[in-house]
């Protein structure tokens, strides 16, 4: 289950990027569910990052 989470976090950051780079390139504006989803992975990369962190000072205290 967790190879499907990340492959499609994988495939999802690689469109969202790719997409914002051609916008960029292009002088376009970025369509707003192109902003929504990378809001949403830059949202998840920092829960999932908070998350190891804690389970990382957890196991060092303990």
């Amino acid at each position: 289950m967790i190879e499907f989470a990340a492959l499609t976090y994988g495939v999802l950051a690689s469109f969202v990027l790719s997409s914002a780079g051609r916008n960029r390139a292009a002088k376009r504006p970025h369509p707003p569910v192109l902003r929504h989803i990378g809001y949403v992975l830059c949202g998840m990369s920092a829960g999932t990052c908070a998350i190891l962190t804690g389970v990382a000072v957890n196991h060092l205290l303990h």
